[in-house]
């Protein structure tokens, strides 16, 4: 997997040729449905929908794809039929991410070499990731969800466990925008085929792995003595606005009542 970088105003621009290649064994399931006969026929519906193209479909798809597509970003078909092609990830991260402490930042010849310089020292820091960051990845159509995130996280070499976060699609609807939390199995390059090039049809977005309840056990120490601190500071700062906004408002009261007092009865 191919990952090169661009990031928002204010940031700089990342330009890398960095290649991890990716294999995995395609796998499919589907919901249970209490009723035996509405599982038949979700099953069966699933299936119909989910038939996989042949060779023909796929070279068509991927020639309508090529056409529409306006940055040398194309899909290239292979004769086993697989195909390879782009995709670009927003990361939309809240929290602060865990990354080895004191290392030097991974080279070309560390990515060649699959050198995973995390395991070079036991200390760890955290920080946020700019929340506007696009990652553009190189991947095959057999590239899974789950090798996308943790392909992400080892470029950044985050060393948090791959299951707290989650890839969603983005779509427009109606004029709304909504977001669809992706299987770890689903395949995002057959995504892209089927959406088209144009990202405001279809984008792809990481996020928190947000499951109700946070499940503290995950994670470690220092995450959680790095969580209370940035919960003190938090703290401070909505303590300090709620005093300079009261401050305010008692400035204006006490002049009120000083000009009322100077005005004859």
């Amino acid at each position: 997997m191919t990952v090169d970088s661009s990031m928002s105003s204010g940031y700089c621009s990342l330009d890398e040729e960095l290649e991890d290649c990716f294999f995995t064994a395609k796998t499919t399931f589907f919901r249970s449905v209490q009723s035996k006969h509405l599982s038949k026929n979700v099953c069966k519906s699933v299936e119909e929908t989910r038939r996989p193209p042949t060779l023909q479909e796929i070279k068509q798809k991927i020639d309508s794809y090529n056409s529409r597509e306006k940055n040398c970003l194309g899909m290239k078909l292979s004769e086993d039929g697989t195909y390879t092609g782009f995709i670009k990830v927003h990361l939309k991260l809240r929290r602060p991410v865990t990354v080895p402490a004191g290392i030097r930042p991974q080279s070309i010849y560390d990515a060649i070499k699959e050198v995973n310089l995390a395991a070079t020292t036991d200390k760890r820091t955290s920080f946020y990731l700019p929340l506007d960051a696009i990652k553009q990845l190189h991947i095959s159509s057999t590239t899974t969800v789950s090798e996308v995130i943790q392909g992400l996280l080892k470029k950044f070499m985050v060393v948090d466990n791959p299951q707290k976060f989650a890839l969603f699609k983005r779509i427009h609807k109606d004029g709304q925008v909504l977001f669809q939390k992706l299987s770890v199995a689903d395949c995002p390059l057959y995504l892209r085929l089927l959406a088209g090039p144009d990202t405001d049809v279809l984008s792809f977005v990481l996020k928190e792995n947000e499951t109700g309840e946070v499940e503290w056990d995950a994670f470690s120490i220092p995450e959680l003595q790095n969580f209370l601190t940035i919960l003190e500071k938090e703290e401070q700062d909505k303590i300090q606005q709620v005093q300079k906004k009261y401050d305010k408002f008692r400035q204006k009261l006490e002049e009120a009542l000083r000009e009322s007092q100077g005005k004859p009865g």
